[in-house]
């Protein structure tokens, strides 16, 4: 059974000013569809056709090089849209917004330290705040379209919420300015979602 691109849950113009239409038609229409039609032609006749993209993640080094980079790529999008909406912002609440608390300190001593998982990872890949097999929370980061889940992270855990830092995310409207995009991809972070894949990660 082939992977199919999810649709956006938001038109490409709903995330402006802080993420632009153009560059999320081509990120979403041209890149997270690359992903996806590669993986599944790297999947296609193998064992891993019909697997969970997190059952194939979870043993990523086993598998061939364009397995573990398209698997990535197709699983980091797809959560990537979901984390982010056009009524989001603000600080989380509840359970989650309690948990942050208690491992960063306050909403801040997180921001500061997902901010900077963004802003040092060097050249492309991403940030993530994940829970631990413990049921902890983490800020971590990895290359390329790595993330938490494969075996080969240095860091494992389920990603709750992930910003893409690859240059194509946003260099036609912020150029070399990461630090200003980081800071805008928290005018649009969807909590309610985050809280919920939080909920079940524990």
């Amino acid at each position: 059974m082939a992977f199919k691109l999810p649709d956006l849950p938001y038109a490409h113009n709903a995330l402006e000013p802080h993420i632009d239409e153009k560059t999320m038609q081509i990120h979403h229409g041209k890149h997270h569809n690359g992903y996806t039609n590669k993986l599944n032609a790297a999947i296609q006749g193998s064992d891993l056709d019909g697997k969970s993209i997190e059952d194939i993640l979870s043993g990523v080094s086993k598998h061939a090089g364009g397995v573990r980079n398209n698997g990535g790529g197709f699983y980091n999008h797809s959560l990537f849209w979901s984390v982010m909406s056009p009524k989001g912002g603000g600080t989380p609440s509840g359970d989650l917004g309690d948990a942050i608390n208690k491992t960063f300190g306050s909403f801040d001593g997180f921001k500061d330290a997902f901010s900077a998982a963004a802003k040092t990872r060097f050249g492309s890949g991403w940030a993530w705040l994940i829970v631990k097999a413990d049921g902890s929370l983490a800020v971590t980061s990895t290359p390329n379209q790595d993330n938490p889940l494969m075996d080969i992270a240095e860091e494992k855990g389920t990603p709750i919420l992930g910003l893409d830092v690859w240059e194509h995310a946003y260099y036609l409207n912020y150029q070399n300015r990461r630090p200003d995009y980081v800071g805008a991809f928290f005018n649009v972070i969807n909590w309610e979602e985050v809280s919920k894949r939080f909920a079940a990660a524990k």
